[in-house]
């Protein structure tokens, strides 16, 4: 490892995070962005360009040859444990797209792979880096709600195009999309897993046709009894002028808080969007979430975000679909 420059290789541009995470890197003094992977060769020719890396559509050949410090893997769902075991087995650190994989065996291959190589394996869950979120962990842990004993949580979002609405490729629809975040964040939170998950799941409800999931409404139990509702739906409309929402507002024995991660931004008319758009003026959470990671790799681990807090958060999403399936709520873990 360079004592003052890091290598760093983005893993497919497929997920659209990807451009946010390459900015970010960029940026950086202390890291060169040196290669591009993407199976696509348009996107990720582009993206190398862009970046002033070198591309190629072998991982395992491109890590080969540019020996990187780590790689960002924001590969389809289905696709990240082919690059994360490629990653694995040259030695390399990885920072992964959410959720971890589209199954858990794939996730748990993974982790497997990683803890072989003595590599550090991370998930890319940003909204944690959201300064809200912080500041609402520690008013949690500290007392001033007192016992945490609900909340009522939204994912919302557009539907995303491409390979995120064929299953064999993304899991499936919003309840995967975006269960992991709120999930994630709560565990984070309260310090506890999950324990069961009820849920109702719609299929082309909000979009006729779609043949997947683009509505889903989770009910999921922690441990000490406390729980929590997630609105997991692709719910706004292409006009809606930001991507989507994460929201929370938990409630203890002593107090609430409402939390809206999003909240900082100023409302914009932009002829060039064709339309009234968010222009967020706080913190940039992906900025913050690639400093932390950077700095793990250069004191080898842990990994900020642990590999088995991916897993764990994949699982409510697919517990979810099971009790969609059985009109029943499930038992965690799977």
């Amino acid at each position: 490892m360079s004592p003052l420059k890091l290598k760093a290789v983005m893993a497919s541009f497929a997920h659209p995070h990807a451009n946010s995470y390459a900015n970010c890197l960029a940026r950086r003094e202390d890291v060169s962005v040196c290669g591009v992977y993407d199976d696509d060769a348009q996107r990720g020719s582009a993206a190398a360009k862009k970046l002033g890396a070198a591309y190629d559509d072998n991982l395992p050949e491109l890590l080969d040859r540019l020996k990187p410090d780590f790689a960002v893997i924001c590969s389809e769902n289905a696709a990240h444990r082919r690059d994360a075991e490629a990653c694995a087995a040259a030695g390399v650190h990885a920072l992964c797209e959410k959720p971890i994989a589209h199954t858990l065996e794939d996730a748990r291959a993974m982790m497997a792979a990683f803890e072989r190589a003595g590599r550090i394996l991370s998930v890319a869950f940003p909204v944690r880096y959201s300064p809200p979120v912080a500041r609402l962990r520690e008013k949690v842990m500290g007392g001033e709600i007192g016992l945490p004993m609900a909340a009522s949580c939204t994912n919302h979002g557009r539907m995303p195009p491409g390979w995120f609405l064929d299953a064999s490729m993304s899991g499936g629809g919003a309840v995967i999309d975006h269960t992991v975040h709120v999930a994630d964040v709560l565990r984070w939170i309260l310090a506890a897993d999950a324990v069961e998950v009820f849920a109702e799941v719609g299929n082309s409800l909000l979009h006729p046709g779609l043949g997947l999931d683009d509505a889903g409404l989770l009910s999921v139990k922690f441990e000490g009894g406390f729980f929590a509702t997630i609105d997991t739906s692709w719910s706004r409309p292409k006009s809606f002028p930001t991507w989507g929402d994460v929201t929370i507002n938990i409630f203890g024995d002593a107090g609430a808080i409402e939390l809206d991660a999003f909240a900082q931004n100023a409302l914009c008319s932009d002829d060039r969007a064709g339309m009234t758009v968010w222009k967020g003026w706080g913190d940039n959470m992906d900025a913050l979430l690639i400093d932390d990671f950077v700095r793990a790799v250069r004191c080898g681990g842990p990994a900020p975000v642990p590999a088995i807090d991916g897993l764990k958060a994949l699982e409510i999403a697919l517990a979810a679909y099971e009790s969609a399936r059985r009109v029943a709520p499930v038992a965690l873990p799977l």
